[in-house]
Formats: structure tokens, sequence, C-alpha cells
């Protein structure tokens, strides 16, 4: 069986809902005036929309959205969110993890995860509540997508990310469980899990823990977020090295410093040992009409 499946990430939907004077506190004061300051005049949502609707022309078997759909945290972004998502499609054909903007003042997280506790639940059922009940377990066929916590409230000019030794031990008896049974893994996770890949500001603080879980155990895949960058990177395994994923966010224009909107599509097929993985890349290109086309093909692992 082959699985066709489709990364995208750091929505950041918009336009921002009002915002009242007495809910720019702490850190929604910077966060309202980078927003401000760096999108305002961009027709953002536009964006968003076409990308979203040239997803559904690629009809992936599975989408997988790893974080920041809101930006502030705000009571209507957790609703606008809820509704997007319905827009995207079954939760059963979706996946999402949370990121740092999600996550962004004390008490968002937990909103958040209930408002789209359907698109984030593992096929178990269990109600997901706090970072506590992750990680969780979806299987598409001879694919399991595995999807790790790193949101979490942080101070003002920090969007760091958080992975614990409970995550960890975690983590380790789920891959353990799946490789046995020949799945391949696909993990999700917000924030970038290998050295270097952004700001101390932004890192991954428990970051040894995730690439020790790695080494030991392997994974076939790994997707993330948070940089907004088209990147590919990789950790060591025991049997090699796993590709680790990135993709531009979905708000990104052309022109912007960073590279443009764009999605992730995975072909996946084998199982765990023998797995095929091939990435097409499609991306906005810049020309007149801001066409979506395919901007790279790459074989993963064969």
């Amino acid at each position: 069986m082959t699985l066709r499946l489709a990364h995208i990430s750091d929505i950041h939907l918009g336009p921002l809902p009002k915002v009242k004077r007495s809910q720019l506190f702490s850190k929604r004061i910077t966060g309202y005036v980078n927003f401000r300051r760096n999108r305002r005049n961009v027709d953002q949502p536009q964006i968003t929309a076409k990308l979203v609707s040239f997803l559904k022309r690629l009809a992936p078997d599975h989408t997988v959205i790893t974080g920041d759909l809101i930006n502030l945290g705000l009571e209507l972004e957790f609703e606008n969110a809820a509704r997007w998502l319905a827009g995207l499609g079954e939760p059963a054909d979706n996946t999402v993890v949370l990121g740092n903007h999600d996550a962004y003042v004390r008490g968002a997280r937990d909103k958040a995860m209930m408002a789209w506790q359907e698109w984030i639940c593992g096929d178990d059922g269990k109600t997901i509540r706090n970072a506590d009940d992750y990680p969780v377990v979806r299987r598409r066929g001879k694919v399991s997508l595995i999807g790790c916590n790193s949101a979490r409230a942080s101070a003002p000019f920090l969007a760091t990310g958080y992975f614990k030794k409970k995550q960890a031990r975690g983590l380790e008896e789920i891959l353990d469980a799946e490789h046995a049974a020949g799945q391949i893994t696909v993990i999700l996770i917000h924030h970038p899990p290998y050295p270097r890949a952004t700001a101390r500001h932004k890192r991954l603080i428990g970051l040894s823990k995730f690439t020790k879980v790695i080494a030991k155990h392997g994974a076939d895949l790994i997707l993330h977020g948070h940089t907004h960058l088209a990147t590919q990177a990789s950790l060591k395994g025991p049997d090699g090295k796993v590709p680790v994923i990135c993709v531009p966010a979905a708000y990104q224009w052309p022109g912007h410093r960073k590279p443009p909107a764009g999605i992730n599509l995975f072909t996946v097929s084998g199982h765990h040992g023998n797995a095929q993985i091939a990435l097409e890349r499609y991306a906005y290109s810049g020309t007149p009409g801001e066409e979506i086309t395919l901007a790279e093909k790459t074989v993963l692992s064969e």
C-alpha cells in the first residue's frame, strides 16, 4: 500500500480578530506589534486559501499540519482555526500538532487542544488535555503518524519548545511497538529537532532527549515547522540517517524574506526497515499570477 502524505505548517491564520487593550498583556504586546508591522498590508488569507485549494487538487490520502495555526492565543482565533480545519477536510484525514503560537500565553495551549481535539487525538480516541498525553499515534495503512508536543507558553521574546523525559519515554515505547509491527514511522513535531536549526531563543529545549531516542530506536521520517524554511536535515538512527524535513509557512508570499508558501507531498510505501519515501515540493513560483508549481523532487529512501 502507498500513502500520499501532504505536509503544511505555520498557517498563522489571519486577519487577526479585533484585539481589546485588555488582551494585550505580557507577550501579546510584542506579538501584536510584530504582526501589525510585518503583515498588515499583505493579503495573507488569499495566499493560504489558494494553497489549500491547490492542496485539495493534489488529493493526498492524509495531510499533517505541524503547528502555529494561530498567532496570539485569542479566543476567536481558536474558533476561526477550528472552522478552517473543518473546511480542510475530515479529522480522520488531517492530523495537527501544536506550535508555540498555539500556546502563546498561559492557558492557550489547553484551549487549543480542546478546540481542535478531533484533529490532534490518536486513533484510540483518548482526550488530549495537556502535554502529558503525548505522544499520540494515528495509523494509516502501514504508516504510523506519531504526534509529539513541543508547544508551551514561553516568556516574552522567546519562542522555545520543550521535549521532556516523560514524552521521550513514551516515544521510545511507541517506536518499538510500531517497528515491531513493521510500521513505517513518521514523527510530527513543531520545533526543529536537530542541532543549530534555529536561533537560541527559538530552540527546542530537551533536544538531546529527542536525538537520543532517534539514535537508539530510529524512525523513518521526521516532519517539523517553526523555521518557515524549506529545509532537509537528518538525525543519526541505529540503521542510518533519518530525514528531517520542514516546509515554508503557509502564509508567506512571493517576495517574502523567507521562501514562499508551499506543500510537501510524500509518497510512502514498503515497511519499516525497507521504506520507500519520495518527496515533491510545491511552492508559489513568484511569476505573474503567483502560480503554485512543482519546485523539487527528491528520493529520501529507497
